[in-house]
């Protein structure tokens, strides 16, 4: 599927691309999209992978998005397929001169799952925002690897990836700064955070900076945790039962990311989903 923006036209409402497995029989398929995003054009783009049936199949999904000088994309790509799926996604990404490009990469499904993205910040004046959210319960793993390709000065790039799991769940993420020589005043940030409701479920996270010029402002860092014992003491001293307060923690802790999505239908839906994957309800009557 091919998608040309021309030169300076703004689309208004989302383009929604929706990938629905139907199948009951274990199957293989490719989708691929590519996105073009001529000068001063802008868009928001929504995709979504979806299944109507808890089957096995394999999805081989390939992303390519070229933003021209000015442009903007404002990208979501939400994965919520069967949990005996498995879902391998591929997102490339090149921007040029001023050009700005926020994704926002949600994954809930799949029992094996992997995501890349890789963005190349081909010019100067590039404002680049990727964040994702992974939630992840039983057995399922998950695997994000962003990388993020400073080679023109005066560039900005801000990453925010949370994880929550669950269960006897894993998840991997491994994210990349690259600043060329000769990008100077670059300014990057890079953080992913986990959140472990279980004892069993485990977490790899591994940021890293590769730095080839002075006068750069850039920093990364990872945390995995638990909830914290303060903050549960305090709901429960409100009168709020315990697991009431361990839903809104949690939910809280999503909705960090969530809460970025331009798009109040699909910030509702995602609401639902995780909490309905985490049998939550945060609700305090």
């Amino acid at each position: 599927m091919a998608s040309r923006l021309p030169r300076g036209l703004r689309v208004e409402a989302p383009i929604h691309l929706l990938f629905i497995s139907t199948t009951t029989e274990p199957t293989i398929s490719h989708p691929r999209v590519l996105i073009v995003a001529e000068e001063g054009s802008s868009a928001t783009i929504v995709e979504s992978y979806e299944s109507l049936y808890p089957d096995i199949y394999f999805t081989n999904a390939v992303t390519e998005v070229v933003i021209g000088q000015g442009a903007s994309i404002e990208h979501y790509r939400l994965q919520q397929e069967s949990e005996r799926a498995y879902h391998i996604g591929s997102t490339r990404v090149r921007q040029e001169r001023d050009s700005r490009y926020k994704s926002l990469a949600v994954s809930l499904g799949s029992d094996l799952a992997r995501h890349t993205l890789e963005v190349t910040l081909a010019g100067e004046g590039i404002e680049t925002t990727i964040d994702g959210l992974y939630v992840v319960t039983g057995r399922q793993h998950i695997d994000n690897y962003t990388s993020l390709d400073h080679q023109y000065p005066d560039s900005r790039s801000q990453q925010v990836y949370k994880g929550i799991l669950d269960g006897r769940s894993r998840a991997v993420f491994n994210g990349k700064v690259f600043v060329r020589e000769g990008a100077l005043r670059t300014d990057a940030r890079q953080l992913n955070k986990n959140l472990m409701l279980s004892a069993e479920a485990t977490v790899d996270t591994k940021p890293q900076l590769e730095i080839l010029a002075d006068d750069v402002r850039c920093a990364h860092g990872a945390t995995v945790g638990q909830l914290e014992g303060d903050e549960l003491f305090y709901l429960a001293s409100r009168g709020i039962a315990p697991e009431k307060a361990r839903a809104l923690l949690t939910f809280g802790f999503a909705e960090d990311v969530i809460a970025k999505i331009g798009i109040a239908s699909v910030r509702e839906r995602l609401d639902r989903a995780v909490l309905d994957k985490l049998h939550q309800n945060p609700e305090v009557e």
